[in-house]
């Protein structure tokens, strides 16, 4: 009898454990010859698709460090004006397969990680960068500034929509008017 408790309890656990939630869109490629070293710091959001984790947020940014454990910290931050306040995610990022290619998996809240998926980026400067999940979802637009350039604008916008990804429900984030205080 005890062993079947166990057996039991075992399969429900691994029934509700989730996997990880990773790939993405199909054409989203995941850069090749990504630098992490280079990519670390902040980013400001530039765009973003609408989900419930940033709902009503401005003055986005991303913030990406490295961790002891050869991961990513990753801290996110942004202003609810409903609020008055900031509020703040820490994940951890690590690499999904080669340390040179811009494909990491991501966790806010454990067991639950996803996708994150650089697939357009600047990479000269590394001043800017396109990143999905593992769907159709989830997009933004990043920035080593809290503005892009017309181009880099038409560029995302035009590759986001040749990738299946509703542009037209796109939020482009505003910077710039809450003063930073500590951070």
């Amino acid at each position: 009898m005890k062993t079947r408790i166990l057996l039991l309890c075992s399969c429900l656990a691994a029934l509700l454990v989730p996997s990880a939630c990773l790939g993405y869109p199909e054409g989203a490629d995941p850069v090749k010859g990504f630098e992490l070293q280079r990519y670390l710091g902040t980013w400001y959001e530039i765009a973003r698709l609408d989900h419930s984790f940033e709902r009503g947020l401005q003055e986005g940014t991303a913030n990406y460090s490295m961790r002891e454990d050869g991961g990513v910290r990753v801290l996110n931050r942004g202003y609810s004006p409903n609020k008055q306040e900031w509020s703040e995610a820490e994940g951890t990022a690590y690499f999904v397969r080669e340390d040179d290619e811009g494909y990491l998996e991501v966790c806010f809240f454990w067991p639950f990680y996803g996708s994150y998926v650089v697939y357009d980026m600047d990479r000269e400067e590394y001043e800017w960068a396109a990143v999905c999940s593992s769907n159709h979802s989830y997009l933004w637009l990043l920035s080593r500034k809290p503005y892009v350039s017309k181009d880099v604008k038409r560029r995302f916008l035009q590759r986001a929509k040749k990738l299946g990804f509703d542009t037209d429900a796109l939020i482009f984030v505003e910077h710039g008017k809450v003063k930073r205080i500590g951070g």
